[in-house]
């Protein structure tokens, strides 16, 4: 096992309780976790109030942030990783770093641009099956076009599990897929 550097992003209820439990969760697999707060110390109690916050931002805001925290830290080879909005980024973030060593994506993905290429990047995608935010069809589309990019895509998929699943706080929490995920993430992380 060697340590690597994470960038761990919030999803759309901000920089919550769970997100810190998953930093330290990592950090004591020996792992070094930085968690930005995107929002400003804003959270919200809903997804209708996260996705408020969000749009008040704006996503191109959001992204400049999370590269502003990144940029310090990605000549050391970051491994990005987020929940949901936060993946989005970090996988937009891990596309755009030549010296990124991986991305752990919980609960989402992003569009592709159709000239991304990487090298052999090592991707790690768990998601609910079915996710009402990432579609059967679109997680077909987006696996397809990570692989033509030049990503090693790895896709874990948990029947019955609600979206943000691995969130202990909210309603789509699901204790055994949550457990699964976090096994099956700090041994992909152990990995890089």
């Amino acid at each position: 096992m060697s340590a690597v550097d994470i960038l761990l992003l919030h999803s759309v209820f901000g920089l919550r309780p769970a997100v810190h439990a998953a930093a330290d969760r990592l950090r004591e697999a020996g792992h070094e976790v930085h968690v930005p707060d995107l929002f400003d110390g804003r959270t919200a109690e809903t997804v209708e109030d996260g996705m408020r916050i969000s749009e008040e931002i704006g996503r191109d805001e959001l992204l400049r942030r999370a590269v502003q925290v990144a940029a310090p830290l990605s000549a050391r080879g970051l491994v990005y990783a987020g929940f949901s909005l936060g993946a989005a980024l970090a996988q937009n973030l891990a596309l755009a770093d030549e010296k990124a060593r991986g991305l752990l994506l919980l609960h989402g993905t992003s569009d592709i641009a159709e000239n991304a290429a990487v090298d052999d990047l090592q991707v790690q995608l768990h998601v609910a099956d079915p996710d009402p935010f990432e579609s059967e069809d679109w997680l077909n589309s987006w696996y397809l076009q990570m692989q033509r990019a030049g990503a090693e895509v790895e896709v874990f998929r948990y029947p019955g599990a609600g979206h943000l699943y691995t969130d202990p706080s909210l309603p789509d929490h699901d204790a055994d897929a949550a457990r699964k995920t976090w096994n099956i993430a700090v041994d992909f992380l152990d990995s890089l």
